[in-house]
C-alpha cells in the first residue's frame, strides 16, 4: 500500500494520543525486547533476495516457500499452517495463515496480518517491512501462552486490489459456520521509515468510514495499540484513517481493525527503488518492539510463571471445557504422526477411543453418547503420551 500525502495532513490534525489506555506489564516488556536488529535485518535483506513478487511469478511461490520455513523454523508445525488459494485474472495465489490456539478463548481469534506480493519492484518496504515484523512477533509468541487465538495471516494480491484479503474474509471468515470470531485485526503494512530522517513516531490507523457500528471499538482498540507503542517502544504516535490495505475487506465486514503505518511516508514503495538502503531498519525494529507488545496485549498473553506446563504438553488442548456434544483436540506443535485419543472415566475404563492421523491442527471427537462426568482425556503415539482432564455435560 501506498498513503497519499492527504493522509499525512489528516495525520497531523488528528494529533497524538497520550497512551495511559493500559498499564505497563513487565513480562510483555520482556518479550518485546527479545525482538533483534539482526532477524529484522536479516528478514529484510531476505525477502529482497527473492525478488519482484507479483502474480504468477517464481518469486511470490518462493517467497511463499521461504515464510513457511521461517515459521517451521521458529516450531510451528505444518499442521498449524495453511495455504489459503484464490484465482485472479487467470492466475492462482495463496494466503498464508498460521494459527496459534488460544489457551481460554480458542475459538475468538486476533489476526495479525500485512501483505508478501510487491509490485515493478521488491518492495523492502512495502512490505517486508510488515513481513520481517510478524515473523518476529510469531518467533516469539510461539511459546506463550495467549487467552485469545492468533492467526498470523501472510496476504497476496494486496497490490492488485486486496484480493487476497477479500477472498480471505467472503470465503473462510463468513465462510465459516458459525461465522468466524474475530476480536481484533492488526494489519502491519509499510513501516520502513525513510534513510536519513528521524523516523521517531508510528502511526496508528482507526476505522473512521461505513460500516459505523464498528468505528467506536475501532477507536478503542486504536488507542490501546497507541498506548502498547508508548509502553514497550520508544516511539511516539499519531492517529490516521484506515485506508488501501488489507484490514479493508475486513472493515467493510464489521469487523474491529486497526493498524500500523510509517508516519515519514517514503516515495520508493510501488518503484524498483523500494529497497533497504532507502529505509530506515533500526525504526522497523522498534516497530516491532511496539507490535509484539501490542499482540501480547490483544490475545492477552500470560506470564512466564506457565511458559514452562504449556511448553512441556506440546500446547496441546482440549476444548470446549466442560464439552457437550463435540471434543475438539488442539495438536498444538505435536509432529504429524499417527495417535490414539482415550477417554477414560475415573475407573480407569476406556469410554472413547479414536485413532487419528494427524495432518491437521485441529481434530474433533463426537462425545454426544459420553455419560457426563470427570473424564482423563489421554492423547499418545509411539513417542508422546498427554494427558488433559476434561468435564463431559
Amino acid at each position: 500500500m501506498k498513503k497519499t500525502l492527504l493522509g499525512i495532513a489528516i495525520c497531523f490534525f488528528l494529533g497524538t494520543v497520550s497512551g495511559n489506555a493500559q498499564d505497563f506489564i513487565q513480562h510483555y516488556a520482556d518479550v518485546a525486547n527479545q525482538v533483534t536488529q539482526d532477524n529484522i535485518t536479516n528478514n529484510l535483506t531476505e525477502f529482497e533476495s527473492l525478488g519482484v513478487k507479483r502474480k504468477g511469478t517464481a518469486a511470490l511461490q518462493n517467497t511463499l516457500n521461504w515464510l513457511k520455513d521461517k515459521y517451521l523454523s521458529y516450531g510451528y508445525t505444518a499442521g498449524q499452517m495453511v495455504e489459503d488459494s484464490y484465482s485472479y485474472s487467470g492466475y492462482t495465489c495463496k494466503n498464508l495463515v498460521l494459527t496459534k490456539i488460544g489457551t481460554v478463548h480458542p475459538n475468538t481469534y486476533v489476526i495479525v496480518c500485512g501483505h508478501y506480493d510487491t509490485i515493478a519492484g521488491t518492495g523492502t518496504n512495502d512490505n517486508g517491512s510488515g513481513t520481517s515484523i510478524i515473523l518476529e512477533i510469531a518467533r516469539l509468541l510461539q511459546n506463550v501462552p495467549t487467552e485469545y487465538s492468533i492467526k498470523f495471516i501472510n496476504f497476496s494480491g494486496e497490490e492488485d486490489g486486496l484480493r487476497g484479503s477479500q477472498h480471505y474474509v467472503t470465503s473462510v471468515v463468513n465462510g465459516t459456520n458459525p461465522k468466524m470470531d474475530i476480536k481484533v485485526v492488526f494489519n502491519i503494512d509499510e513501516v520502513g521509515g525513510v534513510a536519513g530522517m528521524n523516523n521517531d513516531t508510528i502511526t496508528c490507523d482507526v476505522d473512521q468510514s461505513t460500516p459505523t457500528t464498528n468505528n467506536a471499538a475501532s477507536a478503542q482498540v486504536t488507542d490501546e495499540l497507541a498506548a502498547c507503542v508508548s509502553l514497550y517502544s520508544p516511539l511516539n504516535t499519531f492517529i490516521n484513517y484506515a485506508d488501501a490495505t488489507d484490514y479493508i475487506p475486513f472493515e467493510n465486514n464489521n469487523e474491529i481493525i486497526t493498524g500500523f503505518y510509517e508516519t515519514n511516508i517514503s516515495n520508493h514503495p510501488h518503484t524498483t527503488s523500494d529497497t533497504l538502503a532507502n529505509m530506515d531498519p533500526e525504526y522497523v525494529f522498534n516497530v516491532g518492539k511496539a507490535a509484539v507488545g501490542a499482540t501480547m496485549h490483544f490475545a492477552v498473553a500470560a506470564t512466564a510463571l506457565s511458559n514452562e506446563e504449556f511448553a512441556t504438553d506440546f500446547q496441546v488442548s482440549l476444548f470446549p471445557n466442560p464439552a457437550k456434544g463435540k471434543l475438539n483436540i488442539n495438536f498444538g506443535t505435536l509432529k504429524q504422526d499417527n495417535y490414539t485419543f482415550s477417554l477414560l472415566d475415573v475407573q480407569g475404563k476406556k469410554v472413547v477411543q479414536n485413532t487419528i492421523n494427524n495432518g491437521v491442527q485441529l481434530q474433533t471427537v463426537d462425545v454426544s453418547r459420553v455419560s457426563s462426568g470427570i473424564y482423563l482425556g489421554v492423547l499418545e503415539s509411539a513417542e508422546n503420551r498427554i494427558t488433559k482432564k476434561i468435564v463431559i455435560e
